[in-house]
């Protein structure tokens, strides 16, 4: 029994990382929404403006960083 409390412990030490891992990526999820949000509403405004190209380019690119990051940690739990 006293071998299943080391285990136990550094489960639940796995754990936390992962929780303080996933807040951490949640968090940049929410930054990137607000900014999406905000490009939405001032899409009438900048609609005519050449750099829309590039700002929607970026918000992809973060995106997809971000979901990639987010898979890799998801796998990462699976195997432990």
């Amino acid at each position: 029994m006293a071998e299943a409390e080391p285990q136990e412990e550094n489960s639940m030490k796995k754990m936390e990382n992962c929780k303080k891992d996933l807040e951490k990526l949640l968090e940049e999820m929410e930054k990137i929404t607000v900014r999406a949000a905000w490009m939405t509403y001032n899409i009438v405004t900048i609609h005519t403006d050449p750099d829309l190209a590039h700002s929607m380019k970026h918000l992809e690119d973060a995106f997809l960083r971000c979901k990639e990051q987010m898979e890799r940690k998801w796998q990462e739990v699976l195997k432990e």
